[in-house]
């Protein structure tokens, strides 16, 4: 008995008082730490119906007429000029939003105005705007109607601030998390030591802050090189000049060449793919020589 009372009274000393048995309810050890094989199975089917059965599928098709059709398919003259119309214009999106993305994520984090509510709400905007409507739109501003006098419709520029228009976003929300759980006092002890801001911000909040900025600009440029809908109006798809990646796939189903419009499109998930796998290793390494030199 006495043995019994000297084994139990420690338990009883951990649990307080109305807590539940240490085997959970009802004696029942009850765990939501891992994940069935059920879970993961059903994970995989869903990931595959909807993301890898499509892509497999379009990769196929762009080999229907071999390894050379393929080929020829994406190194016709007006295909090349679309692959690089497209990256170079989504190249200059992203590199805008990476500075102006930055800059509104930390007004909306460290500084407080009026109607900042209000911004931060239209952040999102692009999210739920169709796509078509913001070419509309910029064609309206920018068109040869333009009431600002600000003619840039069919030109490489209208290209950029229609793909700079529908990425903003994905660089501030990547950044604005990052930044409220960014630890002040490291910034203020920085001051208090004679720091100037901009020392501060290259020594102390850039390199937190590079990770989620790296992220953000991958999301934006991969948005942007299959971006259709914003550039349709505004762009002028002109073959050569302002015709973007996206409008060359829809004017090779047009003509009936499934085969080119498969082919450009597997090289558009491929400068994607390479893109998000590169910026998320480079992320990866940041965080690595973050925490070792904390």
């Amino acid at each position: 008995m006495t043995s019994n009372a000297s084994t139990t009274e420690p338990e009883a000393a951990a649990s307080p008082p109305g807590a539940a048995p240490p085997g959970g309810f009802l004696g029942r050890v009850r765990t939501f730490t891992g994940v069935s094989p059920a879970t993961v199975g059903l994970a995989w089917l869903w990931l595959s119906v909807i993301v890898l059965l499509p892509l497999a599928a379009i990769t196929v098709q762009s080999f229907d007429d071999g390894w050379s059709g393929f080929w020829d398919a994406v190194t016709a003259p007006a295909a090349l000029d679309a692959l690089w119309i497209t990256v170079l214009v989504s190249v200059f999106a992203a590199l805008i939003n990476v500075v102006f993305g930055t800059i509104i994520a930390w007004v909306l984090v460290r500084d407080e105005f009026p109607g900042k509510g209000f911004v931060n709400a239209i952040i999102d905007l692009p999210f739920a705007l169709p796509t078509i409507v913001a070419s509309l739109v910029l064609l309206s501003l920018y068109g040869p109607n333009s009431p600002i006098d600000i003619q840039l419709n069919a030109t490489k520029p209208a290209l950029v601030i229609a793909l700079t228009f529908v990425t903003l976003p994905f660089v501030v929300r990547q950044v604005q998390p990052v930044l409220l759980e960014l630890e002040v006092d490291v910034e203020e002890a920085a001051a208090v030591l004679g720091a100037r801001n901009w020392t501060t911000f290259r020594k102390i909040v850039l390199p937190a802050l590079l990770p989620s900025i790296l992220t953000g600009a991958g999301l934006a440029f991969t948005r942007a090189i299959g971006e259709f809908g914003s550039v349709v109006l505004i762009g002028g798809n002109i073959p050569g000049d302002t015709q973007v990646a996206a409008q060359y796939i829809q004017q090779q189903i047009e003509i009936d060449s499934p085969v080119s419009a498969a082919a450009i499109s597997v090289v558009l998930l491929l400068i994607a793919f390479v893109t998000l796998l590169i910026l998320r290793i480079a992320g990866r390494r940041q965080s690595t020589r973050e925490d070792s030199d904390r």
